[in-house]
């Protein structure tokens, strides 16, 4: 059975190279998410089209809180919202508790919100694909190698 979840937190060409490299992950849409209330300024992140009988939603979570600074409030949170847009509220409550049980493997504070997906803007055709178009670049090499190592 499809599902989706959106998934923010760092550049979402790494977001992207990281979930297009999983069994069970059928597609994923690269470029800009919104929720609601003072998360309604689009955010880098991707829309994650998998297979739930392949690859679980704990195991996209977890992959997730691994391959971004989930941890770390940093400066630039707007463009790079820490964050997991759910399609609804059954969702949005079973990645919640997702959250509280994994926070035991963290020293700090996971920062990832949960958010519901309200709008998405793609990115230029140009930088879908982004890493497996561009493997050698040194954004690639420097970036992306290590977290697709973690997965």
């Amino acid at each position: 059975m499809m599902n989706k979840i959106g998934l923010g937190g760092g550049c979402h060409w790494c977001t992207e190279a990281v979930f297009q490299s999983l069994i069970g992950v059928c597609k994923v849409d690269q470029g800009f998410i919104a929720s609601t209330g003072e998360n309604s300024a689009f955010s880098e992140a991707v829309i994650v089209h998998y297979n739930q009988d392949i690859i679980p939603l704990h195991l996209l979570v977890e992959i997730h809180l691994r391959t971004h600074k989930s941890t770390i409030n940093h400066q630039m949170r707007s463009k790079y919202r820490s964050a997991i847009y759910v399609f609804s509220e059954v969702q949005r409550d079973k990645v919640k508790r997702m959250l509280q049980s994994k926070q035991k493997e963290y020293d700090n504070n996971l920062i990832v919100r949960v958010l519901l997906y309200a709008d998405f803007k793609p990115s230029e055709k140009q930088f879908a694909s982004y890493y497996y178009n561009n493997p050698e670049k040194p954004f690639c090499k420097n970036h992306i190698d290590p977290k697709l190592r973690v997965c």
